[in-house]
């Protein structure tokens, strides 16, 4: 039986009472909370507000005409930032710390469109030409595009000053507490700023799951014993079966203006999730939208519409790192390689040579005189120095995952989409449960995919399966989206690319 302690002892440990928090997190600097959200709207309004200059400079700059140029002198370098911002504010943009990254991305595309909309409307009153028509097309589009990379690096800038997120506190030592303050340690783009941990104070601690909070983060003190006068903005509950986290959070002398009830479960959604009234009481409801044929053609749809212009646009690139590759190891530039798809299907994903032609029988050779890459192939089915890869182009094209350019044209033939799981060889799926992989195998995998652009390739089989299990989970549209705009940063700082 494992030892347990009193809440008193533990509350000894604590540097300081509650009314002061201090956590051993990330550093957050001492102001309220109404001053923080102030200055956190201000940086991302004023990111906004130069990302918008810049679509508009850039509308003209290609189109060689103003959006407002017969609409009575209007400049469309004030006008359109002003109006920009105002409707991002009215859309909860500003907030600090929700919602999440793709409900972010979609509220700023319906933002967007709708000012759109209205400046189409006002035009209409001037006589609408077609200079202003396309050039209000193209300001709408660079808006989006270039107000999310504004507010991807003005987070990241509010991150590493510590004001980037609600101060919260978890309540609870166990498991379910300590998982997710790693998590929230490690991600601090979700927008909680942990500083410690509440305990409940009718209840005995146990001593080892006591010894691993306090390694993370300070354990603050009693639920009981919290005052009015703290500054904590969001208390996280986790929710398990011998503690009633949501019968507290309702009942529970907490002054915490938001209260969270984690669930530790992998199989509810979180992003697109709503509460449904039923009678007295309410329910969850979970949707699988992945699985709805009208969601899969509109994917299938959105792959067609933004692959072929690609194509297009890649195929001058293609046709030199191809000319490269020949130069450096002669051979082919190209070769299929058999992944497993959706519904098990085996198909050949077209990559350019990133290898020696003899690169299966070095790794063989390497494997056997190295334990050490034998064990880091093991768990990644990577190796960070991999003796297979051509010198300096073979190097370049795998850490800018340029590589995979030719898999455009089997998201044409309809063996992968833009975005959803990666497909592997079936030795590496075979790591896998087999529930996980028939979950991975009834949706169509993807060129890119969340794993891509959060852990990338230092994820171990544990981390790759969490992310895309909450991928297929939470699938929308917006999720897409949002992992396509991510994908060009990621290839461009080749970050854990292996």
């Amino acid at each position: 039986m494992a030892t347990t302690l009193p809440t008193s002892d533990l509350k000894s440990a604590a540097a300081s009472p509650l009314v002061t928090l201090r956590g051993s997190g990330r550093p957050l600097r001492r102001t309220d909370a109404l001053a923080r959200c102030l200055g956190v709207a201000l940086a991302l309004v004023s990111a906004d507000a130069a990302a918008a200059a810049m679509a508009v400079a850039g509308g003209m700059l290609l189109t060689r005409q103003s959006i407002f140029a017969d609409a009575a002198g209007i400049s469309d370098v004030i006008v359109l930032p002003i109006l920009a911002c105002a409707i991002f504010a009215l859309s909860g943009l500003y907030g600090g710390y929700d919602p999440s990254p793709a409900e972010r991305l979609r509220l700023r595309t319906y933002s967007v469109l709708a000012l759109a909309l209205s400046s189409l409307v006002f035009l209409s009153g001037y006589g609408l030409t077609a200079g202003s028509a396309m050039s209000l097309t193209v300001t709408t589009l660079l808006l989006v595009t270039l107000g999310f990379y504004a507010e991807v690096a003005v987070r990241g800038f509010l991150i590493r000053k510590g004001v980037w997120g609600a101060r919260t506190v978890i309540v609870g030592t166990d498991a379910c507490a300590t998982g997710l303050a790693t998590t929230l340690l490690a991600q601090p783009e979700l927008g909680f700023n942990p500083i410690g941990f509440l305990v409940d104070g009718a209840r005995r601690t146990d001593a080892t799951q006591a010894g691993q909070a306090v390694a993370l983060l300070p354990i603050l003190g009693a639920i009981e014993e919290v005052q009015n006068r703290s500054s904590v903005e969001v208390a996280i509950f986790c929710s398990s079966a011998d503690f009633a986290a949501s019968d507290m959070a309702q009942t529970g002398p907490l002054p915490f203006p938001r209260v969270v009830v984690a669930q530790q479960s992998q199989d509810l959604q979180s992003l697109w999730m709503q509460t449904r009234l039923l009678g007295s009481t309410f329910g969850f409801e979970i949707r699988r939208d992945l699985y709805r044929p009208r969601n899969l053609g509109l994917k299938r749809l959105a792959d067609l519409v933004l692959t072929w212009p690609l194509i297009v646009l890649i195929a001058p690139v293609v046709a030199l790192l191809a000319l490269l590759i020949k130069w450096a190891d002669p051979g082919p530039a190209f070769y299929v390689q058999q992944r497993v798809g959706r519904n098990g299907r085996p198909i050949g994903v077209l990559k350019l040579r990133s290898m020696y032609v003899d690169a299966e029988q070095r790794l063989k050779d390497h494997l056997a005189a190295d334990p050490q890459a034998e064990s880091e192939w093991l768990r990644f089915f990577k190796l960070r120095h991999d003796p297979r890869i051509l010198p300096w182009i073979g190097q370049f094209i795998r850490r800018a995952s340029l590589d995979e350019l030719p898999q455009f044209w089997n998201v044409i033939r309809g063996e992968l989409s833009l975005v959803g799981p990666r497909p592997f060889p079936s030795y590496h799926t075979d790591g896998f449960d087999r529930r996980f992989q028939a979950l991975r195998r009834s949706v169509p995998p993807g060129l890119t995919g969340l794993w891509q652009v959060s852990s990338r390739s230092d994820g171990d089989l544990a981390v790759q399966q969490s992310q895309d299990t909450f991928y297929i989970r939470n699938w929308s549209i917006w999720l897409d989206f949002y992992i396509l705009l991510a994908t060009v940063p990621a290839m461009i700082a080749g970050s854990g690319a292996r």
